[in-house]
């Protein structure tokens, strides 16, 4: 029987850093779920839409930066081995769409965020200070992070153009994978965050995404 190994703190700190330069670098190639724009003709948009919608995309990404973040550092401080495990599986699932997002800018002859490292050291701070007062405050923060995420991605169904069908397929995906790990936080315990909290981190996205959407 193969001997499972422990890896000390400093071995999976060393581990987060090294994500954490792929992270920020272009997402990770190695990509588990084909986009879901693949395949999808590429319509012509108009140059204000086409600004439009990377502005949008670029905030997308951006937030996939924040939530790599997040459970990068809550699996570092999560007390449980099971909810590290949940929290790094997550993770792995946000990389499809940190790839997505990134690809889909490309496509549109735009940029990722230059904000990108600032929004991903706050999201660290703030995920490993959640995993380190407990795996209860950590996976209620998991849901109420993914309810912030969910609202900016309706909104943004609403605002990208009609015939931008490859920006829409990917948002639409995200959408479902998003409140999905929403619900799955929720049934592994998380805790209810109360109104102000929420109200609080809804005002930081909002400051995250007006910013990025332009820079």
């Amino acid at each position: 029987m193969t001997e499972q190994r422990h890896f000390s703190f400093f071995d999976r700190l060393i581990t987060e850093g090294d994500k954490v330069l792929r992270t920020l670098a272009t997402g990770d190639k190695a990509s588990g779920q084909a986009s879901p724009a693949k395949g999808i003709k590429e319509e012509e948009l108009s140059h204000s839409e086409k600004q439009h919608a990377a502005g949008l995309m670029r905030v997308n990404h951006t937030g996939e930066v924040c939530a790599q973040a997040l459970y990068q550092g809550q699996s570092l401080t999560a007390k449980l081995p099971h909810i590290r495990q949940e929290m790094e599986q997550a993770a792995k699932e946000e990389t499809d769409h940190l790839y997505w997002c990134d690809e889909r800018l490309q496509q549109l002859d735009s940029r990722t965020s230059m904000l990108n490292p600032i929004f991903y050291g706050l999201s660290f701070s703030m995920g490993a200070l959640a995993g380190a007062i407990g795996d209860k405050t950590s996976l209620g923060f998991v849901a109420a992070t993914e309810e912030q995420v969910c609202k900016h991605l309706e909104k943004h169904l609403q605002e990208l153009p009609t015939q931008d069908a490859k920006s829409r397929a990917i948002v639409t995906q995200m959408l479902k994978d998003e409140a999905r790990h929403q619900q799955t936080a929720i049934e592994a315990g998380g805790a209810e965050f109360p109104l102000p909290v929420k109200m609080g981190m809804s005002l930081l996205s909002k400051v995250m995404t007006k910013t990025t959407y332009r820079l």
